[in-house]
């Protein structure tokens, strides 16, 4: 993950500097990199979210949704009749 935030933070220093260059205002320039931040700080707590998730399942034991019924393996009742 870190990995992942750290070219996300190399991303919101360049963008701004190629806008710069490119020749777009100052404003519009500093727009997009707090527009940048923004949806990096967001993606950043969303994965720490993810992870600590995972790991309390996995701490607990807990198992993820089975599905609609929450069957599983062979011999599931299927509410059939039986004679």
């Amino acid at each position: 993950m870190s990995e992942v935030i750290r070219w996300a933070a190399f991303s919101c220093a360049v963008v701004p500097v190629v806008l710069l260059m490119c020749g777009l205002p100052l404003g519009a320039a500093l727009g997009a990199a707090a527009g940048l931040a923004a949806v990096t700080a967001t993606s950043r707590a969303l994965l720490r979210h993810s992870e600590r998730t995972v790991a309390r399942l996995g701490a607990d034991g807990i198992s993820p949704h089975r599905g609609r019924h929450g069957r599983t393996g062979i011999g599931a009742h299927r509410g059939g009749r039986r004679v």
